[in-house]
């Protein structure tokens, strides 16, 4: 139960924390800078408030997994700093001489208390909050992208994968000390996923034996990464793959296996809207989505900036409807004309291909039919026959002993004239040039708080990352403008 969880803990010792963690600190401005009681209310229907023994507040653990963002940790390390930090311990609300929860409790908090909170949008909402409250934002302008998260779980086998994790930790101990290449146990002959598991299991018995080995970080961490590892393995031995994770493509000639968070973010660099979805999903389907959801927060819009995958025929109509500037260029494979068969075909706009429903993309593409004759173009693009033939999903699609599969996109160029006309303009190219922004923002989030990689499985762990790792970069970019503005 949680009654009584918020009441003041009280402690001889907490004037520690005036000597030794400073105004100044990050963890002690956002404390001061957020009323984190919003979690307690938004979570407290997830636990019986009277019966049962008291849980850990539910604040706290919220903190902890925003500690984890913030500096990047595991689980396992982001409870044993907390046990020694100061700036951690005060974070939390703990008193010097509080013991730190146990890692596995963060695993249960995720799985069990944030299911179906809304916590992606809450949290945005929030921040959103503070920063019109203090008068930070005075910008009508939302900037579109989304960046990609690889799966943790990518496309190599389950005992590939083990088999990677454990030669990195063997390798972490091996630039150490050589000597324990005759500690470890014989590598495991077997295909079987149980067999690597156990292997994996006795290389971590082996590490934990030596002393100097665990207490080093270089060691450690990856010790930390391989036993999560095997915990998320031996509750569910059928990962051949993460089960929501899927490849989108980044250029005509790279993919990825994982996620894509849709990201809307104002001119003063704050995120007003993020939407996570699987990584095949089409970049220019949630503008109207995100531009909602911005509003929701209070922001009020004028003008939307995105490159050319927001310039599709909807969106251009959407934008004109509600009265919205849209600086998209056009593309014209996926503005002007017509074309067949619109949910079974999605265009890349990084790879400029389209892409089948079974996931494949186009090999090359060719352009049809006479400019300015009085007759429309076409562009046609071209799959590989060979993935047709033996496509699951070439049903209705591919027939048989057919020497080619095409798809063919009408190219109209007085489609959008007036768009056409105002990408051209003065106007538009210098409102374009502030697109740089988001595309840093996308880099702060992937090299300083972790999300090039999923660090867990599914579409839900995915969101809970993505909830909390924008919730951090918000309040660094409040604390950066409220110093800004002093």
């Amino acid at each position: 139960m949680i009654s009584n969880q918020e009441t003041l803990n009280l402690s001889p010792f907490t004037a520690i924390y005036d000597l030794v963690v400073p105004k100044d600190n990050q963890l002690r401005q956002i404390n001061d800078l957020v009323d984190f009681s919003f979690v307690y209310e938004e979570l407290k229907n997830k636990y019986c408030l009277d019966n049962g023994r008291n849980a850990v507040s539910p604040i706290r653990m919220f903190k902890y997994l925003l500690l984890k963002s913030i500096f990047d940790l595991s689980d396992i390390d982001v409870v044993e700093r907390s046990k020694y930090d100061m700036s951690f311990k005060y974070f939390l609300d703990m008193a010097p001489e509080d013991l730190a929860i146990d890692p596995s409790s963060l695993t249960k908090f995720r799985k069990l208390r944030l299911q179906d909170a809304g916590l992606l949008d809450l949290l945005i909402q929030k921040t959103v909050e503070i920063a019109l409250d203090k008068k930070l934002i005075n910008s009508k302008t939302i900037i579109l992208d989304a960046t990609h998260t690889k799966a943790r779980y990518n496309q190599l086998s389950p005992k590939e994968f083990l088999m990677e994790k454990s030669k990195n930790v063997r390798k972490a101990v091996y630039q150490i000390d050589e000597s324990m290449k005759g500690k470890f146990p014989a590598k495991t002959t077997s295909n079987e996923v149980i067999d690597e598991l156990a292997y994996c299991e006795e290389v971590i018995l082996v590490i934990e034996k030596e002393a100097h080995l665990v207490n080093i970080p270089a060691v450690r961490e990856k010790l930390n990464v391989l036993k999560e590892i095997v915990e998320d393995y031996t509750e569910q031995l059928d990962y051949s793959a993460d089960p929501d994770a899927r490849v989108g493509h980044k250029t005509e000639d790279s993919s990825f296996f994982g996620y894509k968070t849709h990201i809307a973010m104002n001119d003063e660099r704050l995120i007003t809207a993020a939407i996570v979805t699987t990584g095949e999903k089409s970049d220019g389907k949630y503008l109207q989505e995100l531009i909602e959801k911005s509003q929701e927060t209070g922001m009020e819009i004028e003008t939307v900036l995105g490159d050319a995958a927001y310039s599709e025929k909807d969106n251009i109509r959407y934008a004109k409807d509600h009265k919205l500037e849209l600086i998209s260029k056009l593309n014209p494979s996926i503005t002007h004309g017509n074309r067949i068969k619109e949910d079974e075909f999605e265009f890349n706009k990084d790879a400029g291909m389209y892409v089948c429903k079974a996931g494949h993309m186009a090999i090359r593409k060719a352009r049809t039919g006479k400019k300015n004759v009085g007759q429309n173009q076409s562009q046609t693009y071209y799959f590989d026959i060979n993935k047709c033939k033996t496509c699951p999903l070439r049903e209705g699609c591919y027939k048989e002993d057919a020497k080619s599969k095409t798809y063919s996109v009408t190219i109209k160029s007085t489609e959008h004239k007036d768009q056409e006309a105002f990408q051209n303009s003065d106007e538009f190219k210098e409102k374009a040039k502030s697109r740089y922004k988001i595309e840093a923002k996308n880099s702060e989030l992937k090299h300083r708080h972790g999300y090039d990689v999923a660090t867990s499985a599914g579409l839900f762990g995915m969101q809970i990352q993505g909830a909390m790792a924008i919730f951090a970069v918000n309040l660094k970019r409040i604390r950066t403008l409220m110093r800004e503005s002093e």
